[in-house]
Order: structure tokens, then sequence, then C-alpha cells
């Protein structure tokens, strides 16, 4: 790779020695439920990533990726790789973008935890949020993708497809302000002051309106394939937070590639950016393609979803330190991620204040 800033994820390393795998027992594995397999196997681990460890499976006529709870202690509901092989087989069966599953083990005796298995789908995933190789013509067709890619998974029926009892259906936001706030507690490793006021703030400004739909919960371009040459979505990765809720979650979501604070991650950020010239939409061009495409009316208050969704990557990210304490992290540098949480926090609540927060 050339040198300078990475520009896509999907490296792999040895395997960690923490996550090393009874390779002979997973061949035997593979051997019944992948059709056409034929060893030898070699195992590598995929960098990044920190909650369920990932494995790339080669062979000399396949590839197929293995994601598998990590050992250790875990968070009550984290980890659920059988819900993520469910809904990606759900979406399998309707043609929707996401690698072929091809088996679920729930028998801790084979691997030592659950793990699922789907075939390998080639692509690019960037880590570059301003995607710096690209043309201008070819960074607004990725974003147009994006943008029908998500378009397409809210306009499913999700209880004709198998998944009516996914999730609970109403007080989403409620429901899910409830959930990080509850995991922030159990991972808190500082005093935050801007994340206690959120927890007070946000149950009090959550939309009221109902609408439920199959949400992704991570949607964003760190959890796609784009095809290696062409400028379109191929695979929609990682459904660990998926469940049933509003589809503004995912929405705004992915819309934080245009809001989330300059230098708190890796994936850079629009913010600030000339995006006339990238061929990047405005964000709020961007919410009436896709209100356009599912039809629905324009979105409002837009302050207490931008709090909302820096308040709970804060969480996420607070879980993740607290993993780190607990020895049970999947990714090096965890416990670096303790520096991110207060200035998402402090960004989250100037949003609320815009929003009429006190």
């Amino acid at each position: 790779m050339a040198e300078g800033p990475r520009k896509y994820l999907g490296e792999t390393v040895e395997v960690k020695t923490q996550h090393r795998i009874d390779e002979a027992r997973l061949a035997q594995f593979l051997g019944d439920c992948a059709p056409g397999y034929a060893g030898p196997l070699r195992v590598r681990q995929f960098e990044g990533g920190q909650s369920n460890p990932t494995y790339l499976l080669t062979t000399p006529d396949a590839k197929y990726v293995l994601r598998r709870k990590p050992p250790g202690v875990l968070l009550k509901s984290a980890h659920a790789v059988d819900r993520e092989y469910r809904v990606m087989r759900a979406l399998w069966e309707t043609g929707f973008p996401v690698p072929e599953p091809l088996d679920l083990c729930e028998d801790d005796a084979v691997l030592g935890t659950a793990f699922y298995v789907m075939r390998h789908v080639p692509g690019r995933v960037f880590l570059d949020v301003t995607m710096p190789d690209l043309s201008c013509d070819e960074r607004a067709a990725v974003f147009d993708s994006m943008n029908a890619t998500l378009a397409r998974l809210h306009s499913l029926d999700h209880a004709a497809i198998g998944l009516g009892d996914f999730g609970r259906g109403g007080n989403y936001f409620l429901r899910q302000i409830s959930r990080w706030s509850q995991q922030y507690e159990a991972s808190k490793t500082a005093d935050i002051p801007a994340m206690d006021k959120l927890i007070a703030w946000l149950p009090t400004a959550a939309p009221v309106e109902e609408e439920t739909r199959l949400i992704h919960g991570d949607f964003s371009f760190h959890n796609v394939l784009v095809h290696p040459t062409e400028p379109r979505i191929v695979a929609v990765l990682d459904w660990e937070l998926s469940t049933t809720g509003h589809p503004l979650g995912d929405l705004m979501y992915h819309g934080m590639e245009w809001y989330r604070p300059a230098g708190n991650d890796a994936r850079g950020t629009l913010l600030g950016a000339n995006l006339e010239a990238l061929g990047v939409p405005s964000l709020e061009a961007y919410v009436a393609l896709y209100c356009e495409r599912i039809g629905r009316a324009p979105v409002e208050n837009l302050n207490f979803h931008k709090a909302y969704n820096l308040f709970r990557v804060a969480a996420i990210v607070q879980g993740i330190v607290g993993r780190a304490r607990d020895g049970t992290a999947a990714a090096a540098g965890a416990a670096e991620q303790a520096a991110r949480v207060r200035p998402l926090a402090e960004a989250a609540w100037r949003f609320a204040q815009e929003g009429g927060a006190a």
C-alpha cells in the first residue's frame, strides 16, 4: 500500500492471540455449510472493528468471512451475531445488497463463542469520507448510491420478510436514549457533564411521531462495500445494531458524515469542506432526496437528531473504553478511544442548546 494516510478499511493481520480459533474445527464446519468448500484453509483477522472479531477465510477457490462474539464477560445484548445472521438472511432473500450468509453456529464448543460465516464480497471500504482518490462525478455517484440503498432498506416491509418480531415498535428514540444512557453509565470511566445534561434533555425533546421500519443502526460509509471499480454500493455490512425503529435514526446517524466534529474520527468529516468541489450534496439536499425517494415529509428537529446521534456515538465509544478496561476489546488502541468521548458529548450538547436545551 502506498505511503501516506490510509484511504481504505479492510486490511488483515495475523490472528491475535486472544482471538485464536481452532482452524481444524472451523474447516470441518465449513465443509458442512459451504457448498463446494475445499481446503487448505488460511485464516487472517481483519484489523479494526471494536466489537465482534472478524476473520477472512481463504481457500484456493473461494473466500469467506467469519464474525464471532469476543471471549470474556460481555455487556448484556451486545455482540448479537445471531441477530446479524438473521437479518442478513432475510435481506439476502429479498435481493438487498448483503453478503450471502451461509450458517450460524451457537454452540460454544466449536470455536469458543457463537459465530456465523458468510461469503466474501470484493469491494472498497472508504476510510476517508471525502474519498480523495475519486473524481467529482464518481464521488457524487457513490453518495447517490448510498442514499438510494438506505431508502431501499427503509422501504422494505420487515414483517413480510419474517422480521415482524425483530424489534419493538413505538417509542424508538426514547428506548434508544434509555439504552445508550444505561450503556454509558455501565462503561463510565470519567465524569462528563455534557453527557449528564444530554441524558436529562434528550427524552424531553424526542419526536413523538411513530414510524417503524427495519433500520441498520450503524449506517455509514465504513459499513458498506463500494464496487472495486464502479461508484456503487455492492454490500451493506455489520448488522449488529440492526432493529426495527424510526428510519430517521439511520438517516441522521449517516448524516454525521456532514456534522461530526473535526479531528474526532479517523474517517474525517465533511464539516467545513467545499462540498460543491467534491461533488457532494449538502446535508439538507441529501436528506431531501432521501425523503423524496421514500415518500415522506421533510425532516424537522434537525438539532435534536444531531445531538442524539453524537450522544449515541459517545456512548458507543465509551462502551469500547469500558471493554478495554475489562479486557474484551477486539481492536488495538481501544483505550485511546477515551479521548473521543468528551468532544462528542460537548458537540452534541451544543446542538441540543441550538434545539432549545437550557
